[in-house]
């Protein structure tokens, strides 16, 4: 059975925020809204400051808070381990939000144009049919393009090669090469989520 995972290396993201930009485009996400985010980090002390860039999206926690807290299995867990949503089945109680440690959900309250002045372009008028409004949206790994055999937008897109992703059941796969490697470790790995996103140092 495959599950899916992904590796981030931190040491690599020059943060040009080309995967936040790919996901944004592949899923036509509402004004605001970023399933993936690149955070800006300062780690050392003066004079000896660095700055650094950290990749956030959905964590695909094998021990979901948001899967479990969800009263109507909008948030449900496939087969292959990504945290998916249904939309049609979220009634917009904000539960899965409210628990999420990462912060990776985004509650619709209104879909509006990104310039209000000039309407709704026509590639946002094609993408809106996507998204409800009062519902929560999340990364779902871009399960449509796995499902095609392509890997998620975020991982084509990042020009430094930044994001391993692959089957972490596959002891041969690049993925678990680079987390044996470099002894990948999960955000908040000590809430017991369970992440499958590993981040690289």
């Amino acid at each position: 059975m495959t599950r899916y995972g992904m590796a981030i290396d931190v040491d690599h993201c020059c943060g040009c925020h080309a995967c936040a930009f790919a996901c944004k485009a592949e899923h036509g996400t509402p004004s605001g809204v970023w399933w993936s985010k690149v955070l800006p980090k300062e780690k050392g002390k003066y004079p000896t400051v660095k700055l650094y860039f950290l990749p956030v999206l959905c964590m695909q926690c094998s021990n979901a808070p948001c899967v479990h807290v969800c009263p109507t299995n909008a948030s449900h867990v496939r087969k292959d381990g990504i945290v998916d949503m249904d939309y049609s089945a979220c009634m917009g109680c904000k539960y899965c939000e409210a628990v999420c440690p990462y912060g990776a959900r985004t509650f619709i309250e209104e879909i509006k144009p990104y310039y209000p002045e000039h309407g709704f372009t026509p590639y946002e008028l094609h993408m809106n049919k996507y998204h409800l409004k009062g519902t929560v949206e999340k990364c779902n790994f871009c399960a449509e393009r796995i499902d095609k055999g392509e890997v998620p937008a975020c991982v084509d897109a990042c020009p430094a090669t930044a994001r391993f992703f692959g089957d972490l059941d596959d002891p041969n796969s690049e993925l678990m090469y680079q987390i044996a490697r470099r002894n990948g470790q999960p955000l908040a790995g000590e809430l017991g989520t369970q992440p499958k996103v590993f981040y690289l140092y």
